[in-house]
């Protein structure tokens, strides 16, 4: 008996962290999507069966140079995930865990490709709970059959004529295959 008596409830304060995490199962998953790979979508499945509803979100970076634009990345998103029920895109620009919080999600989805991705995703999910200790980062390791994908690897193979029809959602390969055809139709 005397070992249950130290394994008491937390306090109430410790429990307001907590609490919500099972009341609100909201996620964000935030990423830039340039474009959005099998890879991301994998994320989204997965963790669907973490999370009751995931809102797959455009992070809006001025400073970032991006192929396709929000409103492209916006459509090949929803197409990509109509089948996935308690799925929604959106878009933001402004601090993560601001938008988390307006959206009432109790948690940022991550995916992790390898150790590389750590101390960036790391630094990422100390510095959320920093501003707001209400929201917690999760993390999922990438499925291997996508672990060595991304998004500006998948570009780069398009750019030069790459086959990557096995590593993008089909509407992905046709707008790649488009934006490139452009580019190369205008260096002409």
């Amino acid at each position: 008996m005397e070992i249950i008596s130290h394994f008491s409830l937390p306090t109430s304060h410790f429990l307001k962290g907590i609490v919500p995490l099972f009341m609100n199962r909201t996620a964000i998953y935030p990423g830039s999507f340039d474009p959005v790979t099998n890879g991301h979508l994998d994320i989204v499945i997965r963790g669907l069966t973490l999370f009751d509803r995931i809102v797959v979100t455009i992070l809006c970076n001025p400073t970032k140079k991006t192929l396709f634009s929000v409103e492209e990345r916006i459509e090949m998103l929803n197409v990509s995930l109509k089948n996935c029920p308690n799925v929604e895109v959106d878009s933001y620009h402004g601090l993560l865990v601001d938008y988390a919080a307006k959206r009432n999600a109790s948690a940022i989805l991550r995916g992790m490709r390898a150790v590389s991705d750590f101390e960036y995703e790391f630094q990422m999910a100390l510095m959320n709970r920093k501003l707001n200790r209400e929201i917690q980062t999760v993390f999922l390791m990438t499925s291997m059959r996508w672990i060595y994908t991304s998004s500006s690897i998948i570009k780069e193979a398009a750019r030069f004529g790459g086959d990557i029809s096995d590593m993008v959602p089909p509407i992905v390969d046709q707008k790649i295959k488009e934006k490139f055809k452009e580019g190369s139709g205008s260096k002409g």
